[in-house]
């Protein structure tokens, strides 16, 4: 068990910044298609009072994939994890919040995986190789 969790600390967190971008990427995905929920995510956020929902859609799909892109390629990894933070914490104003806290089990659509993946991002960004500060 000393040897537990088998990985050293950089690959573990060279895994999280690979696994956390494609948790956004595959939103991205599937809004595109199939299904493709673009429209219905515009009428949503029209519904918000959002002007042109669809291009605001289609901007925060293509920032998901741009920005998911360069973290796992590793270039400007805190510009890259600020986007996906702006977007969760978007989501959790405009859409979370207000159905509480817990996902699953408890609940439906709760905060609890945007405030997770917002976490994910601060550590993603806090260990950018181009970081110069410890």
């Amino acid at each position: 068990m000393s040897d537990y969790p088998y990985v050293s600390r950089n690959l573990a967190l060279k895994l999280l910044r690979i696994v956390t971008p494609l948790l956004f990427m595959a939103h991205a995905v599937v809004r595109i298609g199939p299904p493709g929920t673009i429209d219905q995510f515009a009428l949503f956020m029209g519904n918000l009072g959002f002007p042109a929902p669809v291009a605001v859609v289609w901007a925060i799909t293509l920032v998901e994939l741009v920005a998911g892109t360069m973290l796992i390629a590793g270039i400007k990894v805190r510009w890259a994890a600020s986007a996906l933070a702006a977007i969760a914490a978007g989501g959790i104003v405009l859409i979370h919040a207000h159905l509480g806290w817990f996902v699953g089990e408890h609940g439906t659509g709760g905060s609890e995986y945007s405030v997770a993946l917002l976490v994910m991002l601060l550590v993603i960004a806090a260990h950018d190789p181009q970081r110069t500060d410890s």
